[in-house]
């Protein structure tokens, strides 16, 4: 799972909930849009994100695009909780026969 994928599961989990629109999520991944929009279709095909379109009468009243709203699901929300925890543990711990050695100029090698 690449980091741009958790951010955005990260942003979606942080109200389970709530209906969040494309750029809002950009906003709370920290992400553009060009990375955020394919991270949602992947996890709208596997199930882990539910989409709606706004109603027409709202943007139009508003005077902007219509929105797309995002909501992570409650099967997509026990998966990415799961896929998130293993990657933290995963980080924690270091791969087998490597070693972090201290280097002469005091970094690492």
């Amino acid at each position: 799972m690449t980091l741009q994928t958790q951010l955005v599961l990260r942003a979606l989990l942080e109200d389970p909930a709530k209906e969040r629109y494309g750029l809002e999520l950009c906003e709370l991944a920290g992400l553009p849009s060009g990375t955020i929009y394919p991270i949602l279709a992947r996890l709208e095909q596997v199930g882990w994100v539910d989409s709606t379109w706004e109603d027409p009468a709202v943007h139009e009243e508003a005077g902007r695009p219509r929105r797309r709203f995002y909501q992570i699901t409650k099967d997509g929300a026990e998966h990415a909780r799961d896929a998130l925890a293993r990657g933290y543990r995963s980080r924690k711990q270091p791969l087998p026969g490597w070693a972090v050695r201290p280097a002469a100029d005091g970094g690492v090698s």
